[in-house]
């Protein structure tokens, strides 16, 4: 989906990104800002909404692995880029019929806002804007990856380009509200997929990646099936699969706090 991935996205990403060259000069080479347009419409506004459901397996350095399954739900809902993204959960038991929500702002001057549903408390939770690039569920993802960042936080800069693609570079416009001193992504020149994303923390040591591993033609659109995550500080690997994709099913007005608690069938089945 829209990104999804990369959960969605959701918010995904495959060559090193290690070299600056001086990107190449000709009238094939779009500017950088068409480029991460084009790019961030594949990741994650393919269609007017969408769905998918997802199984996702989490590994330590030890290779214990842990895993979730879980549906996601995104809807399109301002030419402004505002959407609406709904996560149900429902394996393993510790997690069924948790629930998480966002309302996603593309104006980077309005925080997104997000909630969670706890069962086992019977609790919402709104999560704080300061928690966004904070671990999903347990997972080496984090909140911002399921919906995805805003371009206008960062400034982009091609830095190179190879016969497959486009490698952008990426830098905070306020580097104190994030962990990162910068991120690289490699894009995909045919279908502007992005195929590998680094992030690089405040000494530049390469600390986490996300690529997308997997990519199929759903309903026409270019979709990142499958998704992986390293850290590479604490050893630990997320897989994200995505399967029973679908775009343009009409969903209704199911993304509001009332169905946090008593999800929709659109979003359990």
């Amino acid at each position: 989906m829209k990104q999804i991935w990369k959960i969605a996205c959701v918010l995904g990403l495959s060559l090193p990104v290690l070299a600056a060259d001086k990107p190449n000069s000709g009238p094939e080479i779009p500017d950088v800002q068409t480029i991460v347009n084009k790019a961030n419409v594949v990741a994650y506004y393919q269609g007017d909404d969408g769905k998918a459901k997802v199984k996702m397996t989490i590994m330590d350095k030890q290779g214990q692995k842990r895993q979730r399954e879980f549906n996601i739900l995104r809807k399109d809902v301002e030419d402004n880029g505002d959407q609406k993204y709904f996560v149900y959960f429902q394996l393993p038991a510790d997690v069924r019929k948790m629930t998480y929500m966002v309302h996603k702002h593309a104006d980077p001057k309005k925080d997104d806002d997000r909630w969670l549903y706890l069962p086992a408390l019977s609790l919402v939770r709104r999560i704080a804007a300061g928690d966004k690039r904070t671990s999903f569920v347990g997972s080496d993802f984090l909140y911002e990856d399921v919906s995805g960042r805003s371009l206008e936080e960062d400034t982009h800069e091609l830095i190179q380009t190879t016969d497959e693609l486009f490698i952008v570079k990426n830098v905070p416009k306020q580097p104190d509200t994030v962990e990162f001193s910068y991120y690289n992504v490699a894009i995909n020149r045919e279908t502007y997929v992005p195929m590998k994303m680094e992030f690089f923390d405040k000494e530049n040591k390469l600390y986490r990646v996300i690529e997308s591993q997997k990519v199929e033609k759903i309903q026409g659109f270019d979709t990142v099936v499958k998704s992986v995550v390293s850290n590479l500080k604490t050893g630990g690997r997320t897989e994200m699969e995505f399967a029973d994709v679908k775009y343009n099913i009409n969903l209704g007005d199911i993304f509001t706090e009332r169905y946090l608690q008593r999800p929709p069938t659109e979003a359990m089945r």
